[in-house]
């Protein structure tokens, strides 16, 4: 049985593609608060030469630029791929509620591969993490992207 996906995890997918047409690694963020979306953002890392512009880090900046605040608690990121350790290290300083994700990285993920942040006793936030959400979609957009790389 197939669920239609949460609109968040829609927007993030749709982000990704948008990185994508860009010529960026399909990720896509989105955060929300109380069921609304307060930021989005797409990978950047090439268009604006900044190495720690992927969707996450973008996405956290805009939402606490947008609730004036540092920490968003009782927010949500959703994105469409496990998030490395250097954005996991991120979602835990911003404090968010919670961290919903599509596709696994078992290559360069940081929360349930690899650093596995918020498991690591210094790691003084753990949001709630749910992973799978779109994991399809989110695989067949990365498989496309890097096959398309490799031609």
């Amino acid at each position: 049985m197939s669920f239609p996906l949460p609109l968040p995890m829609r927007r993030a997918l749709d982000l990704a593609a948008e990185a994508a047409a860009a010529g960026e690694v399909p990720v896509g963020a989105v955060v929300t608060r109380d069921g609304a979306i307060i930021a989005q953002a797409r990978n950047a890392m090439r268009g604006s030469l900044d190495p720690t512009a992927h969707a996450e880090i973008v996405a956290i900046r805009r939402a606490a630029e947008a609730l004036g605040q540092p920490r968003l608690d009782g927010c949500t990121l959703w994105v469409t791929l496990e998030p490395c350790a250097m954005c996991a290290g991120a979602i835990a300083l911003a404090r968010l509620e919670a961290l919903r994700f599509a596709a696994e990285d078992p290559k360069g993920g940081g929360v349930i591969h690899g650093a596995r942040v918020f498991s690591q006793p210094t790691c003084h936030h753990r949001p709630d993490v749910l992973g799978g959400i779109g994991e399809e979609e989110a695989a067949r957009q990365l498989r496309a992207f890097f096959a398309h790389r490799r031609t």
